[in-house]
Protein backbone atom coordinates (compact mmCIF):
# COMPACT_ATOMS: atom_id res chain seq x y z
CA UNK A 1 0.00 0.00 0.00
CA UNK A 2 2.27 2.52 -1.16
CA UNK A 3 2.18 6.46 -1.76
CA UNK A 4 0.58 7.83 1.50
CA UNK A 5 3.54 9.85 1.71
CA UNK A 6 3.38 11.28 -1.47
CA UNK A 7 -0.88 11.42 -1.77
CA UNK A 8 -0.32 13.78 1.44
CA UNK A 9 2.96 15.91 0.01
CA UNK A 10 0.96 16.55 -3.64
CA UNK A 11 -1.89 17.86 -1.06
CA UNK A 12 0.78 20.25 1.34
CA UNK A 13 -0.39 18.28 3.86
CA UNK A 14 1.76 16.22 6.94
CA UNK A 15 2.60 12.75 5.75
CA UNK A 16 0.32 11.50 8.62
CA UNK A 17 -2.90 13.01 6.88
CA UNK A 18 -1.88 10.25 3.88
CA UNK A 19 -1.40 7.58 6.32
CA UNK A 20 -5.08 8.45 7.71
CA UNK A 21 -6.39 8.52 4.22
CA UNK A 22 -4.81 5.33 4.24
CA UNK A 23 -6.67 3.70 6.31
CA UNK A 24 -9.95 4.97 4.59
CA UNK A 25 -8.97 2.76 1.48
CA UNK A 26 -8.32 -0.66 3.41
CA UNK A 27 -11.85 -0.03 4.73
CA UNK A 28 -13.17 0.11 1.09
CA UNK A 29 -10.64 -2.62 -0.02
CA UNK A 30 -11.95 -4.98 2.24
CA UNK A 31 -15.52 -4.30 1.53
CA UNK A 32 -14.96 -4.45 -2.12
CA UNK A 33 -12.79 -7.31 -1.71
CA UNK A 34 -15.30 -9.52 -0.05
CA UNK A 35 -18.26 -8.17 -2.28
CA UNK A 36 -15.86 -10.01 -5.50
CA UNK A 37 -15.31 -13.25 -4.04
CA UNK A 38 -11.99 -12.69 -2.60
CA UNK A 39 -11.54 -14.91 0.53
CA UNK A 40 -8.05 -14.31 1.64
CA UNK A 41 -6.54 -10.35 1.41
CA UNK A 42 -3.02 -9.38 3.01
CA UNK A 43 -1.96 -6.25 3.52
CA UNK A 44 1.41 -4.89 4.37
CA UNK A 45 0.50 -2.45 7.12
CA UNK A 46 4.35 -2.09 8.73
CA UNK A 47 7.59 -3.75 7.36
CA UNK A 48 10.39 -4.48 9.76
CA UNK A 49 12.46 -1.92 7.94
CA UNK A 50 9.90 1.06 8.23
CA UNK A 51 11.28 1.46 11.52
CA UNK A 52 14.21 3.31 10.08
CA UNK A 53 12.18 6.24 9.31
CA UNK A 54 11.50 9.29 11.35
CA UNK A 55 10.74 8.45 14.97
CA UNK A 56 7.41 10.63 14.93
CA UNK A 57 6.00 9.11 11.75
CA UNK A 58 6.59 5.21 13.63
CA UNK A 59 4.96 6.53 16.65
CA UNK A 60 1.63 7.61 14.43
CA UNK A 61 1.76 4.97 12.36
CA UNK A 62 1.69 2.44 15.65
CA UNK A 63 -0.93 4.20 17.28
CA UNK A 64 -2.95 4.30 13.64
CA UNK A 65 -3.07 0.77 13.52
CA UNK A 66 -4.07 0.18 17.13
CA UNK A 67 -6.77 3.02 16.65
CA UNK A 68 -8.33 1.39 13.48
CA UNK A 69 -7.96 -1.80 14.88
CA UNK A 70 -9.77 -0.84 18.47
CA UNK A 71 -12.41 0.69 15.77
CA UNK A 72 -12.20 -1.77 13.65
CA UNK A 73 -12.67 -5.08 14.83
CA UNK A 74 -16.32 -5.45 15.80
CA UNK A 75 -17.51 -4.62 12.10
CA UNK A 76 -15.04 -7.00 10.79
CA UNK A 77 -16.72 -9.66 13.24
CA UNK A 78 -20.08 -8.61 12.05
CA UNK A 79 -19.43 -8.83 8.64
CA UNK A 80 -17.87 -12.20 8.87
CA UNK A 81 -14.07 -11.67 8.36
CA UNK A 82 -11.26 -13.43 10.81
CA UNK A 83 -8.58 -10.97 10.96
CA UNK A 84 -4.93 -12.34 11.54
CA UNK A 85 -1.98 -10.42 12.07
CA UNK A 86 1.47 -11.73 10.64
CA UNK A 87 4.83 -10.59 11.65
CA UNK A 88 6.95 -10.24 14.67
CA UNK A 89 4.36 -9.05 16.91
CA UNK A 90 6.65 -9.30 19.77
CA UNK A 91 7.90 -5.42 19.19
CA UNK A 92 4.58 -3.87 19.33
CA UNK A 93 3.28 -2.05 22.34
CA UNK A 94 1.73 -4.46 25.39
CA UNK A 95 -1.72 -2.90 24.71
CA UNK A 96 -1.11 -3.34 21.01
CA UNK A 97 -0.46 -6.81 21.30
CA UNK A 98 -3.29 -7.73 24.00
CA UNK A 99 -5.46 -5.99 21.21
CA UNK A 100 -4.21 -8.11 18.24
CA UNK A 101 -4.58 -11.20 20.55
CA UNK A 102 -7.91 -10.28 21.48
CA UNK A 103 -9.22 -9.59 17.65
CA UNK A 104 -7.45 -12.81 16.46
CA UNK A 105 -9.50 -14.90 19.40
CA UNK A 106 -13.01 -12.96 18.60
CA UNK A 107 -13.24 -13.16 14.44
CA UNK A 108 -11.10 -16.97 14.48
CA UNK A 109 -14.08 -18.70 13.32
CA UNK A 110 -15.39 -16.26 10.67
CA UNK A 111 -14.70 -17.53 7.01
CA UNK A 112 -16.27 -15.29 4.49
CA UNK A 113 -13.15 -13.60 4.64
CA UNK A 114 -9.33 -13.56 6.06
CA UNK A 115 -7.17 -10.49 6.34
CA UNK A 116 -4.06 -10.72 7.04
CA UNK A 117 -2.22 -7.84 8.59
CA UNK A 118 1.20 -7.55 8.04
CA UNK A 119 3.06 -5.76 10.73
CA UNK A 120 6.81 -5.45 11.60
CA UNK A 121 6.93 -8.27 8.75
CA UNK A 122 9.62 -9.21 6.43
CA UNK A 123 9.60 -11.81 3.85
CA UNK A 124 13.56 -13.02 5.03
CA UNK A 125 12.70 -12.47 8.72
CA UNK A 126 9.35 -14.93 7.95
CA UNK A 127 12.29 -17.63 6.09
CA UNK A 128 14.07 -17.00 8.70
CA UNK A 129 12.17 -17.83 11.66
CA UNK A 130 10.92 -20.61 10.09
CA UNK A 131 14.10 -22.32 9.39
CA UNK A 132 15.05 -21.32 12.93
CA UNK A 133 11.47 -23.70 14.48
CA UNK A 134 12.10 -25.93 12.03
CA UNK A 135 15.78 -27.04 13.32
CA UNK A 136 14.25 -26.65 16.90
CA UNK A 137 11.94 -29.14 16.13
CA UNK A 138 13.79 -31.05 14.21
CA UNK A 139 13.09 -31.24 11.04
CA UNK A 140 14.94 -28.50 8.93
CA UNK A 141 13.68 -29.57 5.89
CA UNK A 142 10.28 -29.05 6.40
CA UNK A 143 11.00 -25.41 6.96
CA UNK A 144 7.86 -24.02 4.92
CA UNK A 145 5.79 -25.79 6.98
CA UNK A 146 6.86 -22.96 9.76
CA UNK A 147 6.33 -19.85 7.35
CA UNK A 148 3.90 -17.46 8.80
CA UNK A 149 1.34 -18.69 6.20
CA UNK A 150 1.39 -22.20 5.85
CA UNK A 151 -1.99 -22.61 6.41
CA UNK A 152 -2.84 -20.77 3.71
CA UNK A 153 -3.00 -20.60 -0.05
CA UNK A 154 -0.39 -18.96 -1.56
CA UNK A 155 -1.27 -15.09 -3.07
CA UNK A 156 -2.70 -15.39 -7.30
CA UNK A 157 -2.28 -11.80 -7.20
CA UNK A 158 -0.22 -9.02 -5.85
CA UNK A 159 -1.15 -5.47 -6.01
CA UNK A 160 1.61 -2.61 -5.68
CA UNK A 161 0.45 0.78 -5.99
CA UNK A 162 2.15 4.17 -6.23
CA UNK A 163 4.32 3.28 -8.92
CA UNK A 164 7.50 1.01 -7.50
CA UNK A 165 7.89 -1.73 -9.52
CA UNK A 166 9.26 -4.13 -6.85
CA UNK A 167 8.09 -6.70 -3.80
CA UNK A 168 10.43 -4.84 -1.42
CA UNK A 169 10.96 -7.80 1.27
CA UNK A 170 6.75 -9.09 1.14
CA UNK A 171 6.29 -12.58 1.11
CA UNK A 172 9.46 -13.33 -0.69
CA UNK A 173 8.64 -17.34 -0.53
CA UNK A 174 4.75 -17.10 -1.52
CA UNK A 175 5.45 -15.02 -4.06
CA UNK A 176 6.66 -17.36 -6.56
CA UNK A 177 4.06 -18.02 -9.08
CA UNK A 178 2.10 -14.99 -8.08
CA UNK A 179 0.74 -12.55 -10.77
CA UNK A 180 2.60 -9.22 -10.43
CA UNK A 181 0.18 -6.05 -10.92
CA UNK A 182 2.02 -2.87 -10.40
CA UNK A 183 -0.06 0.54 -10.61
CA UNK A 184 0.51 4.28 -10.53
CA UNK A 185 -2.69 4.67 -8.48
CA UNK A 186 -1.01 6.35 -5.15
CA UNK A 187 -2.77 4.05 -2.20
CA UNK A 188 -5.13 6.95 -0.88
CA UNK A 189 -6.81 6.59 -4.15
CA UNK A 190 -6.86 2.68 -4.67
CA UNK A 191 -10.88 2.53 -5.06
CA UNK A 192 -13.67 -0.10 -6.44
CA UNK A 193 -12.72 0.63 -10.01
CA UNK A 194 -8.86 0.34 -9.38
CA UNK A 195 -9.39 -3.21 -7.76
CA UNK A 196 -11.58 -4.31 -10.54
CA UNK A 197 -9.16 -3.35 -12.93
CA UNK A 198 -6.69 -5.14 -11.35
CA UNK A 199 -9.08 -8.42 -10.98
CA UNK A 200 -9.74 -8.29 -14.95
CA UNK A 201 -5.97 -8.15 -15.28
CA UNK A 202 -5.90 -10.89 -13.39
CA UNK A 203 -8.53 -13.04 -15.05
CA UNK A 204 -6.92 -12.35 -18.34
CA UNK A 205 -3.80 -14.47 -17.23
CA UNK A 206 -2.52 -17.62 -18.30
CA UNK A 207 -0.49 -19.25 -15.01
CA UNK A 208 1.25 -21.76 -16.49
CA UNK A 209 3.27 -22.83 -13.30
CA UNK A 210 6.13 -24.28 -15.00
CA UNK A 211 3.89 -26.01 -18.18
CA UNK A 212 3.21 -25.41 -21.51
CA UNK A 213 0.66 -23.34 -22.94
CA UNK A 214 -1.38 -25.63 -25.28
CA UNK A 215 -1.11 -28.25 -21.37
CA UNK A 216 -2.54 -25.71 -19.68
CA UNK A 217 -5.55 -25.00 -22.16
CA UNK A 218 -6.05 -28.50 -22.74
CA UNK A 219 -6.73 -29.55 -18.92
CA UNK A 220 -8.85 -26.87 -18.79
CA UNK A 221 -10.99 -28.31 -21.58
CA UNK A 222 -11.07 -31.43 -19.92
CA UNK A 223 -12.16 -30.00 -16.40
CA UNK A 224 -14.92 -28.73 -18.21
CA UNK A 225 -15.81 -31.31 -20.71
Amino acid sequence: MDGNGRWAQKRFLPRVAGHKQGVEAVRNLIRVAGESGVTCLTVFAFSSENWKRPEEEVTFLMELFFKALREEVEKLHTNGVRFRAVGDISALSADTQTLVRGAESLTQHNDRLTLNVAVNYGGRWDIEQAVQRAAAAGEPTQFANYLSFADQPDPDLFIRTGGERRISNFLLWQLAYTELYFTETLWPDFGETDLKVALDWFADRERRFGKTGEQVRDEAQKAVA
